[in-house]
């Protein structure tokens, strides 16, 4: 069977990108013959200061909307990753197998240090816990972000170095796959920028109301062509709002684009913010449900107790293979 792992790092409220690139393509995975290893990143959230209070609100906010999505319970396991001890005692082992150059090449951490020269030694060795966190459960396939391939490769440069080393496949190794469509949802006001949790602005959040959700829309940035067509560097507003329609239609592209060829920006603004608004109308639904169910402790601590009992043998074997075990 297919393993798959994934997680969403509690920093932030959860976007309409979070939603197009992680949940409700994991919600269509479950599917097929695989199962899914999901956690709440929150040992990666400690990089940089956090309020306890908004990291617990953003872990439990996180967890209710992986069910709120209809993650099936019984193929899927759901944790958080600071309840699996072994993502960091794992992590800790694995850093002596790392050269300082190869996380000083890390783009996440040479992006940040530019801004901040104080930053948390977490951060420098962050993506050595995302390799741990991979390869605990011998994870084949990990849906990344294009920005998340070089951790993928870096894993994979890890998988060879260490099963070299010892001469045994101690590590499987694993793939990545990005969403052809959908793959980065861009800010709605910087359409040249993410739409991620740190620039709020132009930015859909989960929770965000109906009409706020369909205000945003309508305030999208375009151009001035008056051309509904895909075309990221010239038109990279009106691509953006494709991106998030073909996705949440689930059409390609082209016929995105043979569909709005007669229509008016502002027609086609309406239609796309109808779209999201009806699709995250639903699910907030959904998550107000869930949320007064209580369920959600009950279900992270039947996760953890899941995972643990595959990574604790992981870690077990590994021990044993580098002479920590007598």
């Amino acid at each position: 069977m297919i393993r798959i792992l994934t997680a969403i790092k509690p920093t932030g409220q959860l976007t309409l990108g979070n939603y197009i690139g992680m949940l409700k393509n994991l919600k269509e995975m479950q599917h097929k013959k695989c199962k899914c290893f999901i956690f709440i990143a929150n040992l990666h959230a400690l990089t940089k200061p956090i309020e306890k209070k908004e990291l617990q609100k953003n872990s439990i906010d996180i967890a209710t909307f992986y069910l709120a999505i209809g993650l099936d319970l019984k193929k899927n396991i759901l944790f958080l990753q600071s309840d699996v001890s072994a993502h960091s005692e794992l992590s800790v082992i694995l850093q002596n197998y790392f050269y300082i150059g190869e996380l000083k090449r890390m783009t996440q951490f040479k992006n940040e240090f530019k801004k901040n020269k104080n930053n948390y030694l977490g951060l420098f060795l962050y993506p050595v816990l995302m390799v741990a966190d991979i390869l605990l459960y011998d994870a084949n396939i990990v849906p990344v972000g294009e920005d998340q391939i070089q951790h993928i490769e870096l894993t994979r440069n890890l998988v060879n170095r260490f099963n070299n080393l010892y001469k045994k496949n101690v590590f499987v190794m694993p793939n990545y796959i990005v969403n052809k469509t959908g793959k980065r949802i861009m800010n709605l006001l910087d359409p040249k920028q993410k739409m991620s949790k740190s620039n709020p602005n132009g930015v859909i959040f989960l929770k965000d109301k109906p009409n706020i959700i369909y205000k945003k829309i309508m305030s999208a940035v375009t151009d001035s062509e008056k051309k509904i067509k895909y075309d990221i560097i010239n038109k990279p507003g009106i691509s953006n709002l494709l991106q998030i329609y073909a996705s949440l239609k689930g059409i390609d592209i082209k016929k995105c684009e043979e569909y709005f060829k007669n229509y008016c920006y502002l027609d086609f603004k309406r239609e796309v913010a109808n779209v999201v608004v009806s699709e995250i109308s639903t699910l907030q639904k959904k998550y107000r449900e869930i949320s007064k169910s209580n369920i959600i402790n009950k279900v992270l601590k039947s996760g953890a107790k899941k995972a643990n009992e595959i990574a604790s043998k992981k870690i077990k074997k590994i021990k044993e293979i580098i002479g920590l075990k007598i």
